[in-house]
């Protein structure tokens, strides 16, 4: 098991606050790696997830995104810090606030691999063409990363 899940089987299905760091991940055309999430529904998001005990914040976006997508990640531009009341997620009966590290790349290696176990597909979209069905925190933060 995993910090989280240590944690949750202490605490119940009290709300908690826990790091995470997202990536917006660039290709040489401008388009943004998304990754159709199996949960919640097929919805689309950033690559990224959860911090584990005695990570940093880069050392998170680094492990998720190469546990999700096989890509290792170059250098690594903070986009911001984004933490609030917005940031509440409701997973499996268990709510968390999470205040998530957003950073931006487009430097990367390797070959798009699908954990099944979490992911759909991946796929590079053009910033004017985003899908609908979209995290809503991931929505706000590439948002902000286009308006620059």
């Amino acid at each position: 098991m995993g910090y989280i899940e240590d944690l949750r089987e202490l605490v119940g299905h009290r709300p908690l606050i826990f790091v995470g760091a997202v990536v917006v991940i660039t290709d040489n055309k401008g388009r943004i790696l998304l990754q159709q999430r199996k949960y919640p529904n097929g919805v689309w998001g950033i690559p990224g997830g959860l911090m584990e005990l005695g990570e940093s914040t880069e050392d998170v976006a680094r492990r998720e995104v190469y546990e999700e997508t096989g890509l290792s990640l170059g250098r690594l531009q903070l986009i911001n810090v984004h933490s609030g009341k917005d940031m509440v997620v409701a997973e499996n009966g268990d709510q968390f606030y999470v205040v998530t590290v957003a950073y931006q790349t487009d430097e990367y290696t390797g070959d798009l691999i699908i954990d099944e176990s979490e992911s759909i597909t991946f796929e590079f979209f053009n910033p004017s063409e985003l899908p609908e069905k979209m995290v809503g925190s991931h929505r706000r933060i590439l948002n902000e990363f286009l308006l620059g």
